[in-house]
């Protein structure tokens, strides 16, 4: 089957020839091999490449490397490192502590329960004082700093990962009816 559907035989036409219900079914017992995926990573970069303007693919200048550089000392901050793409403006106006890109380094947990303690307080400050305004972008804060320590706790507890081994790809074998079980073949 794969190598009718590589050669071009369309796999619809190849559903129906295995008798197969679903196109799902006959995709499933199409092999897909390291070379095909490296020569359509291959043909997606030169598409890729061709739509893009050529002066893009020039040798940066010794200011534009050096501006390059620099913006990854700019990403590091007190409580971590901003994990936002060069050349991309801060759309937090850098209240990193409620920035989803910003990842927290486990040393300065210390630090960002110092700011989570001083957000509540400043909150019950705003509330007493009647500035709702002042309140509202409080807990926004408040809300980012919880998370960033959820996301240090989740980190160190090593979270739920499950170590499903190395898969290893049983000898093929012909089954009754066509198709050579390449879909069961796989096993853990």
């Amino acid at each position: 089957m794969t190598e009718a559907i590589m050669n071009g035989l369309p796999p619809h036409i190849a559903q129906v020839l295995c008798g197969h219900r679903s196109l799902d079914t006959t995709m499933g017992y199409k092999a897909i091999y390291p070379a095909e995926t490296i020569e359509a990573h291959r043909a997606f970069i030169a598409r890729r490449r061709a739509a893009r303007p050529s002066e893009e693919y020039r040798t940066p200048t010794e200011e534009e490397w050096d501006a390059f550089l620099a913006h990854f000392e700019k990403r590091k901050v007190s409580i971590g490192t901003c994990g936002r793409a060069f050349s991309s403006p801060c759309v937090h106006e850098h209240a990193c502590v409620r920035c989803s890109l910003l990842r927290p380094d486990p040393a300065q947990r210390g630090r960002l329960e110092e700011i989570r303690d001083n957000l509540v307080a400043r909150i019950a400050e705003a509330e007493r004082e009647g500035w709702l305004g002042e309140v509202e972008g409080l807990r926004v804060s408040l809300a980012g700093a919880e998370d960033k320590l959820a996301h240090m706790d989740r980190r160190a507890s090593g979270g739920t990962a499950i170590d499903l081994g190395m898969p290893r790809i049983a000898p093929a074998q012909n089954y009754p009816g066509g198709g050579n079980g390449f879909a069961d073949t796989i096993t853990g």
